[in-house]
């Protein structure tokens, strides 16, 4: 799993920063050992052509051949040094001095650099895994990173949910790089298959949520994921309203039709501008109007929905959902939870519980 990008200390906004290339640790291995066999290949010829120059002290007649070249150029680089070939002449000397000599510090960092990098990057990344692994319970996994998913994740980050407690499946290399950019676990792999969505740690979520592009994908993820947790709440979404039945089927608690959502948007902003208006702000975060759900406060039990500061649109009581002019709810009692519609920004007269110090009504 790889780490969330961060822009390095004492950036500005408009600078350029290119996209770090990750490689296999093996690759970098062979590329290393590639450059230090191409230094060992390169001394033996260099000490080979200048063979008049070197001495060999257990040879009669003095004289280094091929395998003597290979010999000294494999015990000089390694530092082992045995003395028995040296050179003599100033030439042989100047040239181990300024060409053997750096060639032989080069050799040594590849070797022992590439040992010591590939050991502790396997390490670290090996600890970073298990360590996510360990603090990883209750959270959401985000099955599509494409332009729905990053939105889901959008609203949740926004409403508080941490970044680390979420996680996006998705094979595609653009949505890996994406949602790394966004401080985001990602698990490559194709969500339809029962081990990708294991390593998600579906077994211990608590959320589904289910975006991708593909309705015959998202009912096959749906049963998987049910498969492996049958308590998850599974919210999935589908292209065609036809599909809406066969999706909760499949085991989605939630089903939302993109082209029908957005299809009835069109026709509303067709038929009253204003009215399209509105709802593209209700679906707006962070400005104007926005839908939440909260708990019920102390001082609200026993009140008419209609007779709070929030505009109450439905009451959820023991998990089911009720429209506010429903007589079940006509009056409010402990365990409710309101569904609202209130100004995206905190006012004094729309008290989120706990902001200003109230009283939940489960807690008194």
């Amino acid at each position: 799993m790889s780490e969330a990008l961060t822009p390095p200390a004492g950036s500005t906004t408009g600078s350029v920063a290119l996209p770090a290339v990750v490689r296999s640790p093996w690759w970098e291995l062979g590329r290393r050992l590639l450059a230090a066999l191409s230094i060992l290949v390169g001394t033996v010829l260099l000490v080979y052509l200048d063979r008049g120059g070197y001495t060999d002290n257990n040879d009669p007649e003095r004289t280094l051949s091929l395998i003597d070249a290979i010999y000294y150029t494999t015990v000089t680089l390694s530092t082992t040094g045995y003395g028995d070939i040296a050179p003599v002449t100033e030439g042989a000397r100047l040239v181990n001095a300024f060409i053997i000599t750096p060639a032989r510090i080069a050799f040594l960092v590849l070797l022992i650099g590439t040992t010591l990098e590939v050991l502790a990057s396997q390490g670290r990344e090996m600890f970073r895994v298990a360590r996510w692994r360990k603090n990883m319970g209750e959270h959401v996994v985000v099955v599509g990173y494409g332009t729905k998913g990053r939105s889901a994740v959008d609203t949740l980050v926004n409403n508080g949910h941490p970044r680390e407690a979420i996680v996006v499946v998705d094979p595609s290399p653009l949505a890996l790089e994406e949602a790394h950019e966004d401080g985001l676990a990602v698990v490559t792999g194709d969500a339809t298959r029962r081990e990708v969505l294991r390593r998600a740690g579906v077994d211990s979520a608590t959320q589904v949520i289910i975006t991708t592009d593909s309705d015959a994908s998202n009912v096959l993820s749906t049963l998987t994921v049910r498969q492996l947790n049958p308590d998850v709440w599974i919210v999935a979404a589908v292209r065609e309203q036809e599909n809406v039945p066969l999706m909760r089927q499949s085991g989605a608690n939630s089903v939302i039709t993109s082209s029908d959502a957005v299809g009835r948007l069109l026709g509303l902003s067709a038929m009253s501008p204003m009215l399209g208006t509105v709802m593209e702000d209700l679906l707006a975060y962070g400005e104007g109007l926005e839908v939440a759900e909260r708990e019920l406060l102390v001082n609200e039990v026993g009140k008419q929905p209609q007779s709070l500061p929030d505009q109450v649109i439905a009451v959820v009581r023991d998990e089911k959902v009720y429209r506010y002019f429903d007589p079940v709810v006509s009056l409010l009692a402990r365990g409710d939870r309101l569904i609202v519609v209130r100004p995206a920004k905190e006012l004094p007269w729309a008290p989120r519980p706990g902001t200003h110090g109230e009283d939940l009504a489960d807690d008194a």
